[in-house]
């Protein structure tokens, strides 16, 4: 009975502590992504501007 638990017990953990570097990843995409659209929106916004000026 000892040796289920103890294997329980691992198995549980390598779960756990995969999906927490999944959810690691897919938060550092998401950042990244994040930095591209506002670089993107704001290059766009003074692509804008300086055409208005002419």
């Amino acid at each position: 009975m000892k040796i289920y638990t103890a294997l329980f017990l691992l198995l549980f953990n390598m779960v756990v502590l995969s999906s927490c570097g999944a959810v690691e990843t897919i938060f550092k995409a998401g950042m990244w992504w994040a930095f591209f659209l506002v670089g993107l929106i704001i290059v766009v916004i003074l692509i804008v501007v300086s055409k208005a000026r002419k």
